[in-house]
């Protein structure tokens, strides 16, 4: 277990802080990336119009 006696030491992270860090801000930028993009997606999906038979309606109904 690793213990740090200051913040300071804690964000160098043993001097692979470029490592650690950017790979967390990597991982940070594609899950925000792929919510956003779903969500835009999901819009997209919900105001295409679709044609009553999908839903199981019919004219005669």
């Amino acid at each position: 277990m690793m213990h740090w006696s200051s913040l300071g030491e804690f964000l160098a992270m043993g001097g692979y802080a470029a490592y650690v860090w950017g790979s967390v801000l990597m991982t940070a930028l594609l899950l925000g990336s792929e919510q956003l993009l779903l969500a835009r997606r999901r819009r997209m999906i919900l105001a295409v119009p679709r044609p009553a038979a999908e839903f199981g309606e019919t004219e005669d109904e």
